[in-house]
């Protein structure tokens, strides 16, 4: 009877051991889940593209899933606080579209020196995911903002950057726009109690060139945006307006503009990835409005 006492302690604690350890030979690696986006992601994967392993060891176990709009140091470290270890970011890391290192590196930038020993220290690996969800039928950020908008039905048949909602004032669309995505510092071009009714969107940042062309298709009154050089499409609504053109442009902020996107996106991870947690960390807007 003494016997029994002593072992079945250890044969408890050995069980455990022996479970964990199988549990974490069951967890794949970071190239692995990348692996089977790039499977059942339904698109050809090109080359060259952003989508790469921005830092860490791709090789090493997932403990759980982080997907984020943006991964801001705010985002590594609420998400490192949770045990996640593999961030999937829509944008940067570093600060510009190809995360180019060296000028940060060689500056000794405190910024960027803070947010990579913070990563190194995590262990954190980090792999962005912008060029082929973007590729995804339908747009897969696209797709995440019409459902977070609430849009489907009002998309038109002919042309997906055009919606006919409504008809409303350009001030009651923006305040519409700003409860739903939950902004803080919206702004907008135009005539406040302009009636509109067919908006345009071009969310996040794809330039004056793509952003003209959609504020000028026909019966478009209002572009929706998520950022831009105000000297380029800020400025040419501007003058829109003052050439008395029935034209308003909102501003979202590049943020808010694409973030129910990522949203969508752990949501359609979490279709086939079973083995690790995956949550949703959405990165915060930086702005906000002085009194």
């Amino acid at each position: 009877m003494i016997k029994l006492i002593i072992f079945l302690p250890l044969i408890a604690v050995v069980g455990l051991a022996w479970s964990s350890k199988k549990e974490q030979e069951n967890q794949p690696s970071a190239t692995q889940i990348i692996n089977r986006i790039k499977q059942n992601i339904g698109v050809a994967w090109h080359e060259p593209t952003v989508d790469v392993f921005k830092a860490g060891d791709s090789s090493a176990t997932v403990t759980g899933i982080a997907v984020t709009m943006m991964a801001t140091l705010d985002v590594l470290q609420r998400a490192a606080a949770k045990g996640d270890n593999l961030i999937i970011t829509h944008e940067p890391v570093f600060y510009s579209h190809l995360d180019s290192k060296d000028a940060l590196e060689n500056s000794h930038d405190p910024v960027f020196g803070a947010k990579l020993a913070f990563i190194k220290d995590h262990h954190l690996i980090i792999w962005r995911f912008h060029d082929h969800i973007h590729a995804m039928k339908p747009d897969g950020i696209r797709k995440g903002m019409i459902i977070a908008l609430n849009w489907e039905k009002f998309q038109d048949k002919e042309n997906e950057d055009v919606f006919h909602l409504p008809p409303a004032t350009l001030k009651d669309l923006a305040k519409n726009l700003k409860q739903k995505l939950g902004i803080h510092a919206l702004r907008v071009v135009g005539d406040p109690d302009a009636s509109v009714s067919t908006l345009g969107l071009c969310e996040g940042f794809p330039g004056f060139d793509a952003n003209r062309r959609t504020f000028q298709l026909k019966g478009v009154e209002v572009l929706v945006i998520g950022e831009a050089h105000e000297w380029e499409t800020i400025e040419y609504a501007a003058d829109a307006v003052t050439a008395k053109n029935k034209k308003g442009l909102i501003i979202l902020g590049h943020i808010p503009s694409e973030q129910s996107g990522m949203e969508e996106c752990a949501r359609w991870l979490k279709t086939f990835i079973k083995e690790v947690p995956i949550e949703f960390v959405p990165a915060k807007e930086p702005f906000w409005l002085s009194e």
